[in-house]
């Protein structure tokens, strides 16, 4: 699979992420990084002790990692999850937690796709 393909696939914006990073490789080089990323890990055991300081900062960080490469179901998805905990508040709906890691494994998943 192609990076149009790719980000076809995940439901991202091919188009201003590489307007954004000015050519391909660098796409392709930062999508690739993605894949050793331990953010979406983070936010997942934070959730998990509920420490909800460090789970809301896991997920502002996957926010802006998300929109940054254009990941725009996972930007979305993370974004609801940042503004359900912002503020340390604790998280009461475990399905925002699970949206952003079903998008995450998408994410992986069609990178290891990649040519």
């Amino acid at each position: 699979m192609n990076l149009e393909e790719f980000y076809a696939q995940i439901g991202g914006d091919y188009a201003d992420t590489l307007q954004r990073l000015c050519n391909e490789n660098m796409v392709k080089k930062f999508v690739k990084k993605y894949q050793d990323d331990p953010t979406c890990a983070n936010l997942h055991n934070a959730a998990l002790q509920q420490d909800w300081e460090a789970a809301f900062r896991g997920a502002h960080t996957l926010k802006g990692v998300a929109q940054n490469l254009g990941f725009e179901r996972l930007y979305q998805v993370s974004a609801v999850l940042t503004e359900a905990m912002r503020g340390n508040k604790p998280l009461e709906d475990r399905s925002l937690l699970d949206a952003v890691e079903q998008q995450d494994a998408a994410i992986r998943r069609a990178i290891s796709e990649l040519e």
